[in-house]
């Protein structure tokens, strides 16, 4: 298991390589100006999806970004 400090490392990474650094820097800033359930987020973008539907998109996007 990664320490907290890795994976902060890692998450920053992952956010400058796909946004750049200033969207990097205005997504952090709004995700602590705003409060956010991360719960009701993931709610409102998966419910409507049956199990095979999401891994199908998982795999869909795992194979377009080349990830493991």
């Amino acid at each position: 298991m990664k320490s907290t400090n890795m994976i902060m490392s890692d998450g920053m990474n992952c956010l400058i390589k796909n946004l750049g650094v200033l969207e990097t820097e205005i997504f952090i800033s709004n995700l602590i100006r705003e409060p956010f359930d991360y719960t009701e987020w993931r709610r409102d973008q998966f419910d409507d999806l049956s199990l095979e539907e999401l891994n199908a998109q998982a795999v869909e996007y795992s194979l377009k970004n080349n990830t493991t």
